[in-house]
């Protein structure tokens, strides 16, 4: 792990330096941009590598990991590719995937770094939309990283607006994500209107 330089970050009361990898693991999921596997290992494969954190060293795979493994594969839509190795998916499904492994640790918070990155504007809305999903029907804190102004207004109940490393705005979308905020962090202009039903800002 690495200390901060200033400060600490604890979780429920515990700073996350103390804890141990599995502890940690149990209770985190963390998705980074860049991650690569064998291309020989099939979907099903990787997504069972998310219940390392529960199993104790000398026992193999419970009924529970197996079950949780399939439940994994079906919140993500990738039960029909289980048998698939992961190195033949489009980049859309293997985020899919990987995002599949990250729940099989059943964790309650789950961080993610740009999880949208290279893919195209479909696989983009289908991946949020489905960590949306998970937010709303598994009661799982998503912390995401974005850089897409419009996509962060639109699937994010609470924003934290950064500028040169320090924390310039945080609340509700419509609050802090204005012409001025941007003009003052980003220096670009833009009009602003709001989503019909969600009210959501959009910039234009």
């Amino acid at each position: 792990s690495i200390n901060p330089s200033r400060g600490s970050i604890t979780l429920r009361g515990r700073n996350i330096n103390s804890m141990k990898i599995k502890a940690f693991a149990r209770e985190v999921a963390f998705l980074t941009q860049h991650h690569e596997c064998s291309g020989d290992l099939s979907v099903k494969e990787l997504v069972e590598y998310g219940r390392y954190s529960h199993r104790a060293w000398w026992k193999g795979g419970s009924k529970e990991d197996k079950d949780i493994v399939e439940w994994a594969l079906v919140k993500t839509r990738m039960n029909a590719f289980a048998d698939r190795m992961v190195g033949t998916l489009s980049g859309g499904e293997q985020q899919r995937a990987w995002i599949a492994m990250s729940l099989a640790q059943k964790p309650n918070l789950f961080i993610l770094d740009e999880p949208t990155t290279y893919l195209d504007i479909c696989n983009q809305l289908e991946i949020l939309e489905l960590l949306k999903n998970l937010n709303r029907e598994e009661s799982i804190t998503v912390i995401m990283v974005l850089h897409d102004i419009n996509q962060a207004a639109r699937f994010s109940d609470e924003l934290v607006m950064l500028e040169n490393g320090k924390v310039f705005a945080s609340g509700n979308p419509s609050e802090i994500m204005n012409e001025e905020n941007l003009r003052a962090v980003f220096r670009v202009e833009t009009e602003i209107s709001y989503d019909v039903d969600s009210k959501k800002p959009i910039f234009y």
